[in-house]
């Protein structure tokens, strides 16, 4: 069975600026159902960098359900606005992660990305967070 439109929540952290890094990935269908979850470690990583593979994460997930449509989620300001095209993305290891989620949103019929409150991705933040309690 495939879904044709998913919500993607995302979040990413690290526990220090680089350090101990986890994603956390919630996959809606439109009827609001959780589709599929997405809870691991990523080793040294940046905050942003984080961000960025829970984005990836959640994209190749959706392609993997046949999602043709997707709406992307986050609490990060900087990933969305990259995303959508107000920010330039000026660190070079930003980029190949970002080129990547060009690359998989290209493959998508259609594709947003919205910034929202912490409040509102509490299941991904609270993922992100088991992946990283898992670790010393």
């Amino acid at each position: 069975m495939s879904i044709d439109k998913i919500t993607i929540y995302t979040d990413g952290a690290a526990r220090g600026n680089p350090g101990p890094a986890a994603v956390g990935v919630v996959l809606k269908d439109a009827a609001g159902h959780t589709v599929a979850t997405i809870s691991r470690t990523l080793g040294i990583k940046t905050n942003n960098q984080a961000e960025y593979t829970a984005v990836i994460a959640g994209v190749e997930k959706a392609i993997s359900l046949g999602a043709k449509q997707v709406v992307l989620k986050s609490d990060s300001e900087l990933v969305v606005r990259q995303l959508m095209g107000l920010y330039k993305v000026k660190n070079a290891d930003l980029k190949e992660l970002y080129q990547k989620v060009v690359a998989l949103t290209g493959r998508l019929e259609k594709f947003s990305a919205v910034n929202i409150p912490r409040e509102q991705n509490k299941q991904a933040d609270a993922l992100c967070n088991q992946a990283l309690d898992g670790v010393g």
